[in-house]
This record gives structure tokens, sequence and C-alpha cells, in this order.
């Protein structure tokens, strides 16, 4: 509960720097006016407001799990083949992992997540069961649980690294869609990326590093 309330804490905080920043550097410019109208406040109906929180959380549901399902598939794929690979950098998504893992070592950040974070980027929720089906197939279809195998392939730096990246992390393929139908710019979607993933890596880093000077 602590660590969920200190990671909302930070992305608060970090969304109302970056916005005083880029409010006074890359988008500097005369304010807008932005004008409203807005319905009268009402007292929220107990049943519509249940209602639309169930519709909206099974949709939420279905889509982050067919979402995940098909990834998941396609991921134990590409790890588990060419056949014969007892080692996953042999793999197909060893292979494709391999490509950032040398960019990624300094934050902390192995192979497997190396691989977790390339289908993490079409929805974020898909990260944890990408590592699932990774530590899967490298553990031989074993017992061994997502936590018990994070516990020993991971340090305590590597696993809050991973927590701070994904707060500043793009949230997913759609945001940036919207993003660039609301921008209606290539250029800004782009900036957006750019600044994000940056943000991302440096806050790991930093993170990564203060914990292993700390003796975590």
């Amino acid at each position: 509960g602590i660590v969920m309330f200190v990671l909302y804490a930070v992305g608060v905080l970090s969304a109302i720097t970056v916005a005083f920043v880029l409010k006074r550097t890359v988008t500097k410019g005369a304010p807008q006016p932005l004008l409203m109208e807005l319905p009268t406040y009402k007292l929220p109906d107990l049943r519509d407001f249940f209602s639309n929180l169930s519709a909206r959380a099974w949709a939420f549901i279905r889509r982050a799990g067919t979402i995940i399902f098909y990834v998941s598939v396609i991921l134990w794929f590409l790890t588990s083949y060419p056949a014969g690979s007892n080692d996953i950098r042999h793999t197909y998504a060893g292979m494709i992992g391999s490509l950032i893992e040398p960019i990624l070592k300094p934050i902390g950040f192995n192979l497997e997540i190396a691989i977790a974070l390339v289908p993490g980027m079409a929805a974020r929720e898909v990260a944890v069961g990408a590592l699932g089906t990774v530590y899967a197939v490298q553990g031989g279809g074993g017992d061994v649980g997502l936590t018990e195998a994070l516990q020993h392939a991971w340090s305590l730096p590597t696993a809050l690294a991973f927590l701070a990246w994904y707060v500043f992390a793009p949230q997913c393929l759609a945001s940036l869609a919207v993003a660039r139908r609301e921008t209606n710019s290539w250029r800004w979607t782009t900036f957006i990326v750019a600044y994000l993933f940056t943000l991302a890596y440096l806050a790991a880093g930093a993170t990564y590093w203060i914990a292993r000077a700390s003796g975590l």
C-alpha cells in the first residue's frame, strides 16, 4: 500500500513539475482561452453509478484479458522457438530483447525485462503477463510461480527501478493515438514518446543506483 501511494504521489508531482517546465520552455506562448459549458451539479444516483462502474470494469477486464491472452500466446511462441534452444537468448524473443538489453543494463534491467518491455509498450498491463510467460518458459514449465521466480532473479533495486519505469513510461499505444488525434501532429506525438521514455529511463536509473548505494 505504501509503495503504491508513493508511486502515485511521484507521478502526480512529476506531472506538475513537467507541466511547469514545458509551459515555460517548449510550449511557451500566450495563454489560450478555453470556454466550456458545464452541466448543473447533481448528486449521483447510486444505482446508475454502480451500473456504469461494473460495465466499465467488465469492459476493461475483457479488453485487457484479450490483449494479455493473445500477447502471451505470441510471446510463448517467440520464447520457445527455434526448437531445441535451451538458452532464451537463442530464441526469437531473446534475439529481439538482446537488441535493447545493452541500453537497459545500466539501469539494472536484465534480458527478461527487456523482452517483457517490448509487448508492454502496447499496453502496460501486458508486461506482467509477459514476464510470467518468459520465466515460465525459462523454468521449463515448472511449478514455480512468478513471485518466486522474480525473488530469485531480481534484486530489490531492480524491482524498484522497474516500478519507477512504469511511473513515467507511455501508457499504451491507444493513449499515443489519442495524443496524435488531439495534437494533429506526428511531431508532438514523437516528442511525447521521446520525453516520456527519457523520464522513465532516468527515473529507473536514479532509483536503481540510489537503492544500490543505500545497500538495499
